[in-house]
This record gives structure tokens, sequence and C-alpha cells, in this order.
């Protein structure tokens, strides 16, 4: 079964989101930013998620997560949670 490892943040307004999104993509760290605004206990750990393979996350993450480039910010990503940023950093 194919495997993924992946970071996120959430946070509840899609506006949030995206302001989230342009500082990391002008530079600041994804961990950094999920340290400071993400409402998931992830957040602790960089937005780290670990390993989990299909089915395992909700399926917007799924959507995401098994079909994004490696290394790229993807997102606002709505879910019954709240918008999310995700990063796939491995797949395989």
């Amino acid at each position: 079964m194919v495997q993924a490892t992946a970071r996120h943040l959430l946070v509840s307004s899609e506006a949030q989101c995206e302001q989230l999104k342009q500082q990391i993509l002008d530079g600041t760290d994804f961990a950094d930013v999920a340290k400071a605004h993400s409402s998931c206990p992830s957040g602790a750990q960089g937005g780290d998620l670990g390993s989990f393979g299909p089915g395992m996350m909700v399926r917007e993450f799924d959507e995401v997560v098994f079909s994004a480039p490696l290394n790229e910010v993807q997102g606002p990503v709505k879910t019954q949670f709240g918008y999310h940023l995700l990063e796939v950093t491995s797949r395989g």
C-alpha cells in the first residue's frame, strides 16, 4: 500500500489560511508557521502528521496528499475541522 508523509496546519478561516500560505511562500518555514498558528495538536511538532496510507485521513486530505506534487504547499483545503495548508513530504 502507498504511504505518504505530510505536514499541515489548521485554522478556522480561509482568509487566515491564505495569509499564512503567503508567509510560507515568502520564505517563512512551514514548521514555524504551524507551531505559531495551527489549532491542531500536530502544530507543536511543526504540523508533522507522520506516515499514513489512503483512507486514514479525511477524504479531502486524501485527495490532495495522494495526488499533489511533493514539497509544495497546497490549500486552503476545507474539511469539517476548518481550513488546512498541506505539504506532502514523501510518497511511495
